[in-house]
Order: C-alpha cells, then structure tokens, then sequence
C-alpha cells in the first residue's frame, strides 16, 4: 500500500467519509477535501496539516481544475462519495438522483484533467436490486430505487470514460454501521431505542443481511484507493463477512442493551429498495488487497451504544 499520496476527497465530511479521512490521515496521506460551502458538518473535519479545504458546491466540481494547489505533478487518486438523496425520500426521487450522476461526471472528468491515476466510487449494493442470490461483482443488477439505477448509470459511464484514462474502481458498500452514523438508520434506532426501555416496531427482518462497521469499511476503501498494484479498476462489493437472517441482528442488538425496551416485528413496510436480501460475496477486494472485515458484530455495536449513551 502507498502512502503520503495525494489524495482528492468529496463527500469527506459524511458518515464514511469522516472515518476514510481518519484513515488517510493515519498513512500519511495529503488530504484534498472538497466541502459544500453550506456543509453543517464542515467543523466535524479534523484540524491537520495535512487536511486542505476546498469548497465547492456539487455543481461546480468541474472548476476543480481551476484550483492551483491540485495542478500539482505529484500523484493523485480521487475518491468521489458525494451523493445526495440518500435518505428514504431521496432514493425515490428521479431528478434528484439524475442530478446526482450530472455531477458525478464533472468530478469524473476533473479527476481526469488534473492527472489523477485512479478514480474511486461509493456505489452501493442497492445496484443488485433484489436478489435471492449470493451477490457477485459480475451478477446481474436489477436496482428497484431511483438511487440504485443512478448509481449503477454511473458506474457504467464512468467505466466507458475512463478507458485508456485512469483506472476507475467501483465500490459497491453495504450495510454500514458504527459511532456517527445517521440517527435514523436500523442499528443507532435499535441501541437507543432499547437502551432507552422504549418499544420499537420492526418489518418482518426475515431477510439475510450483512452489516459492516465503519472502521473496517474504511479500511475497504482506502485499501483500493492506495493499493501499489497497477490494472485493479473494476467493481468490488465491500461487506461484512457476516451474513444471517436480520432477526439474529436485531435480537444481538436487545441482548446487548440488557434486554431492556421491546420491539415487535411485521409493523412496518420494506424501505425503498424493497424487501431484499443481502448475501454479499468479498471474495474479490480480499484476493485483490488483502482486506477482510476485523470487527464482530458484538464488539461494534458495543462500541457504537457507548457513543450514543
């Protein structure tokens, strides 16, 4: 793996986003974090010396070119997370995730002009759809949501694009959880919620699932990024190597707050991509890396409930 690399970064100041930055900072890394001006979460950033501010709107990420300190001939790679509509609402919304591909590709072909080697995505196992089926980089993709088709369009054109340009890899990332994580997603819900003595309704959660903790995922993604090896672009499903039924999940996650509060499953419809399930194969990053999760699920939502109490 290479380290004091340039690295360019938009979507730094999300979930993941925040825990890659601390990776890279961790290696050494020259940091380029590409910041909404309006971003709420700006001040979550770390102040390092080798963290640089930039802001930019979405729509403007084709004039990173204009941007005198990236015109550097030192080598670059691009990490491009920034998406918006990711939230219930959003990934149904067809303009907002069209938008969302538009403004990919200006990073896409910024990345290019500025002399990046390789341009890394944060798609999602939405990609698939649904599917009974072990999920496989080369299976076939069914996205239900607007925000699944948008990230796979993407990923395809991107793909084309980048031929004979600049290597491009595609990070299909699951079910990520840990310390920081949205307010409303499946695990912080569950901790607060039963460690609180509150009743929670559920879906049935008779689906296979996957979860993956923040750290280990992060570790996923700068892995590809900053791997030594020439000709990896391609697609790579980043998952835990945990799969079970989404009721053990969610029974470890009682156990863990003591038993306290209740919950009752079949009260609530399936999210936007539909009743799902995730069988993620990783076969490939580690084989390609070396990657493999480190985080049982027991010790990670252990860690996250110690941030939320």
């Amino acid at each position: 793996m290479k380290s004091k690399m340039n690295v360019i970064v938009t979507g730094g100041t999300s979930f993941i986003g925040l825990e890659v930055i601390s990776r890279l900072i961790k290696l050494d890394c020259r940091i380029w974090a590409i910041v909404r001006p309006e971003s709420a979460n700006r001040s979550k950033l770390p102040d390092h010396k080798n963290l640089n501010i930039i802001e930019k709107s979405l729509d403007e990420l084709d004039t990173l070119t204009d941007v005198d300190k990236l015109k550097t001939p030192e080598k670059k790679v691009f990490l491009h997370m920034a998406w918006d509509g990711v939230g219930s609402a959003g990934r149904s919304d067809e303009g907002i995730q069209a938008e969302n591909v538009k403004n990919s590709m200006k990073a896409l072909k910024a990345a290019a002009d500025l002399g990046c080697e390789r341009f890394v995505f944060s798609g999602s196992q939405a990609e698939y759809g649904i599917c009974s089926d072990v999920m496989r980089e080369d299976g076939k993709c069914s996205p239900v949501s607007e925000y699944g088709k948008a990230k796979l369009k993407f990923g395809r054109q991107a793909e084309e694009f980048c031929k004979g340009n600049m290597e491009y890899v595609h990070c299909r990332i699951f079910s990520v959880y840990g310390p920081g994580d949205h307010p409303w997603s499946l695990v912080n819900t569950c901790l607060k919620t039963f460690s609180q003595g509150k009743h929670m309704e559920l879906g049935e959660c008779t689906q296979k699932w996957n979860f993956l903790y923040i750290k280990d995922m992060a570790e996923a993604i700068v892995s590809l990024l900053l791997c030594g090896k020439k000709g990896i672009g391609g697609i790579y499903n980043i998952a835990g190597n945990d799969t079970r039924v989404l009721r053990e999940f969610v029974e470890e996650m009682y156990e863990c707050c003591l038993r306290t509060g209740s919950f009752t499953y079949g009260k609530r419809p399936p999210n936007a991509e539909g009743p799902a399930s995730l069988i993620p194969s990783i076969e490939k990053i580690t084989a390609v890396t070396g990657w493999t999760p480190s985080t049982p699920f027991k010790e990670g939502i252990e860690e996250t409930r110690r941030c939320l109490i």
